[in-house]
């Protein structure tokens, strides 16, 4: 069945109500949790305790493995038509992330597909034999949904877009197809209702993984608001420049989003996602203490970077198994018997692993260098595609014809210079190849991360038995080369590995006879330093390492209150401070009316006017309200902004009694007719001729960018520049300032698209302490005060206000609203969504004071 809840996320893709048809029976039940299921979104925290899974009265720490294919074989019992033989799948990178991270510590489920098709009849027999054996939570999808949404969406859309192919034309990649975008949240949507089957939503982790399933967090979130929600990406993220051609990027990035921690292979595809976030979403991020968080409605999403790993104890089993030391003698027979020096590749048939471009640099390594000829072999292995079209046949065929090119011009008797196994190969006789080879080459021209390297490099280690059939002594020292693309995710965590562009065929080959006639003590070198990162780096160190960061960012859940906003995939959970709330219309009117002394402060700049309007002047309308609240005799009315004083005077002439304080307080006069005074001691600005020109350099190579310069500050604004150049900009130009101001009285600091320098100890809390100061001089102390703002600049107000309530300037049992603008941590308690509700609340106060004021 499809939950209501999650409905209008599926009508938003296609317009009308969805349609799945048959998604899988329903698993038999692993706990009770009350309403869990239910057709309504109910309050996580309304949900009865569960019973765990295992009848042990310990509970374990229990984590939801979630990915497109389950780590399970499957296998028709050949006896019968009917009835099926499973097994582990000791390849998979999912298990391996259970075995890395122990069975006495953590209890693993698994929800995902299974790579062969189930009948209909037989899905709830499966289901019960694979959760009870395996505990693994099968995911039933119709062939044809399957079809579209994994063949269709992910490899025809997403998968050649993350490596950077773009649909210019129908025959390079798939042109965004709306219908298999709907397949794909369909899918997405399944896969969530089999997790809520089994999930205990307070306690549990969910892990996902990979692009499969990139909406998948928010069908989570919508359901279980606090949900303890990590997501990793196995593929490259593009930069924005590609990932901005998607027609979903938006919803996407959103759902991905609702996650709590997003891991990534390299700090190249985490730049890309947080620049995508930065200029599709507006969303700036903060690293504090080595860890990267955007703030998201209230939520810190954290940034991993981490390499996945390899299972060091499976490949040193298989490297102790018989069969490969019998296929380890079977290869030295066939090369190193006969002179032979083996380069390796170890490829998957895609148009991405570069395997044609190795091709043609091992022919060019054959023409520049003829004493190589009849002496080096290259082995490319092709594993078989994953995906299927016109492009992996294009792969096939200019493989397979460069390969006969290649042994037809440089072979004779007895030697082949190119050896292509395009059969599949069991594990154990890779890694007798990796055993074999002198050099591995993994050349691909965009790439994940590539555990082939880390592999080859375990096995270069090889063991006592096999040093023994390699006629080697265990005490000699080990040695392993490898050539490594620039664009593969595992090519940072190589420093020895000789790098290089794979499209520089030229390049490629040199590097092919720099590995070939590199001394062995250099090679030995790189091999240990390789082989110590590799061997502590393992995937049970990746696991452990993510679980601990995200038990670490969802710490804080329980104390925070969260509801969700927003329709469809646009849906996001806002978590806030408990006492902080949005600011009643009726609860402030109410107050305002039963007042008789008021003090109002307002910021003008994403206050009462939208902080991306060109024309900041105020409207008529506003220039009236202000108005009807300073005829109001009980009330004190302040605009406190960073403006210069000579604008906000020209721009609020009309308002003969509204206070202003410009440039953040330094000036302040409390109405039109009166003088200009000062909140701090007169400054001297001579400091100006020194930041000047250091913000002129920035303007002139900072396209959009502006100085601003006003009587007691200079301001370098960024916000037209491009967003990602301008925040670099600014952050120099910050610790430039700071560097050459360092013995000048003033404050350098950032603001919201702005670096600021003004006088020290300057700053809006200082009019908040002026105007009650005042007031209680002339014995008026307020018993109702308002203060709204919408950036850093104004906490030092909400700071004053609130920690004035219980002093001596403001009446006992004051009505006091410190509020924000926007849903994002603040010291003020009350928060309005923007610059409407704020324009809409002060026109309502005002109204309340027009009836009051005698005409």
């Amino acid at each position: 069945m499809v939950s209501k809840s999650y409905s209008n996320l599926l009508e938003l893709t296609s317009g009308e109500a969805p349609s799945f048809g048959r998604i899988g029976r329903r698993i038999p039940r692993i706990m009770t949790v009350a309403s869990l299921i239910s057709d309504v979104d109910d309050d996580p925290s309304e949900s009865a305790c569960s019973e765990d899974m295992s009848s042990s009265s310990v509970q374990r720490d229990r984590i939801i493995i979630v990915a497109n294919q389950l780590p399970i074989r499957a296998q028709r019992k050949s006896d019968t038509s009917k009835g099926w033989i499973f097994n582990w799948d000791e390849n998979s990178l999912l298990l391996q992330l259970k075995d890395g991270l122990g069975d006495d510590e953590i209890e693993v489920i698994y929800v995902g597909c299974l790579k062969e098709e189930i009948h209909p009849n037989e899905q709830d027999e499966v289901s019960q034999i694979l959760l009870e054996t395996f505990k693994c939570v099968p995911t039933f999808l119709p062939p044809d949904l399957f079809s579209r949404y994994y063949h269709g969406f992910c490899k025809q859309q997403l998968w050649p877009l993350f490596h950077y192919m773009l649909p210019l034309s129908p025959d390079l990649g798939g042109r965004f197809n709306r219908s298999l975008w709907q397949a794909y949240v369909s899918v997405n949507k399944i896969f969530a209702d089999r997790i809520m089957e089994v999930i205990n939503p307070e306690d549990d982790f969910v892990w996902i993984h990979d692009y499969h399933l990139m909406v998948l967090p928010t069908f989570l979130r919508k359901r279980f608001n606090r949900v303890k929600l990590g997501f990793f990406l196995h593929s490259p993220f593009p930069s924005s420049e590609i990932y901005k051609t998607l027609p979903v990027r938006e919803e996407i990035l959103r759902a991905i989003l609702n996650s709590d921690l997003i891991g990534f292979h390299t700090f190249d595809y985490a730049r890309h996602f947080l620049s995508c976030c930065s200029r599709m979403l507006g969303l700036t991020y903060e690293s504090k203490r080595g860890y990267i968080g955007l703030e998201y409605y209230g939520r810190t999403v954290s940034i991993k970077i981490l390499p996945v790993g390899i299972h060091m104890g499976q490949l040193q089993s298989v490297l102790s198994l018989p069969e490969t030391e019998a296929k380890v003698v079977e290869l030295m027979k066939q090369f190193c018997d006969r002179g032979r020096i083996m380069l390796l590749g170890v490829d998957d048939m895609d148009i991405f692993k570069g395997i044609s471009l190795k091709l043609l640099a091992m022919e060019q390594l054959l023409v520049q260098h003829p004493e190589w000829q009849g002496k080096v072999v290259l082995v490319q292995i092709a594993n078989p595609a994953r995906g299927r079209g016109k492009d992996v046949k294009e792969v096939q065929a200019e493989t397979s014809s460069t390969v006969k090119r290649i042994n037809e011009t440089f072979g004779n008797p007895g030697y082949k210079p190119v050896v292509l196994i395009d059969e599949p190969l069991k594990f154990y006789e890779r890694i007798a190849y990796y055993v074999v080879a002198e050099c591995c080459l993994v050349t691909a021209v965009r790439d994940g991360m590539n555990l082939i390297p880390y592999e080859y490099i375990i096995s270069r280690q090889r063991n006592a038995k096999l040093d023994k059939v390699l006629e080697l002594e265990p005490s000699n020292p080990k040695k392993s080369m490898l050539v490594v693309s620039e664009f593969i995710g595992c090519s940072p965590s190589l420093s020895g590995a000789i790098r290089v562009n794979p499209w520089n065929i030229d390049a490629v080959a040199d590097a092919m006879d720099c590995a070939l006639e590199m001394a062995e003590p250099e090679k030995q070198l790189r091999h240990e330093k390789h082989y110590r990162y590799v061997s502590t780096h393992d995937v049970g160190y990746w696991a452990r390492s993510f679980l601990q960061d995200l038990e670490r960012t969802c710490r804080g859940h329980l104390r925070q209150r969260c509801w969700g906003i927003g329709f469809g995939l646009s849906f996001r959970v806002v978590a806030l401070d408990s006492n902080f709330r949005k600011l009643s219309m009726e609860h402030i009117v109410s107050a305002y009316k039963r007042t008789t002394t008021r003090a109002i402060l307002l910021d003008y700049d994403g206050t009462l006017m939208p902080q991306a309007s060109i024309d900041k002047s105020p409207t008529s309308k506003s220039i009236d309200i202000l108005n009807n609240l300073c005829r109001d005799k009980n009330n004190m009315v302040f605009i406190v902004s960073a403006k210069s004083r000579k604008v906000l005077a020209e721009w609020l002439s009309p308002c003969e009694k509204l206070g202003i304080a410009a440039e953040h307080g330094y000036f302040l006069r409390l109405k039109r007719d009166a003088e200009w005074e000062t909140c701090a001691p007169v400054a001297d600005s001579s400091w100006k001729q020194i930041a000047e020109p250091v913000m002129k350099l920035y303007t002139e190579t900072t396209d959009g960018s502006t100085i601003e310069d006003k009587e007691t500050a200079l301001v370098w604004s960024y916000e037209d520049a491009d967003p990602d150049f301008g925040s670099c900009q600014a952050k120099e130009l910050l610790d430039h300032l700071e560097s050459v101001l360092a013995n000048e009285p003033v404050n350098v600091k950032s603001g919201q698209n702005v670096v600021e320098v003004k006088p020290q100890g300057v700053n809006k809390g200082l009019v908040a302490k002026r105007l009650l100061s005042t007031m209680q001089e002339r014995g008026m102390s307020p018993d109702f005060v308002l203060c709204i703002g919408d950036d850093r600049s104004d906490e030092d107000m909400f700071e004053v206000i609130t920690s004035s309530i219980a002093g001596p300037s403001i009446a006992p049992r004051a009505e006091v609203f410190a509020c924000t603008v926007g849903r994002k941590p603040s010291k003020a308690k009350y928060y309005l969504d923007d610059t409407g509700e704020i324009v809409r609340l002060l026109q309502g106060l005002a109204s309340v004071s027009e009836q009051t004021v005698p005409l």
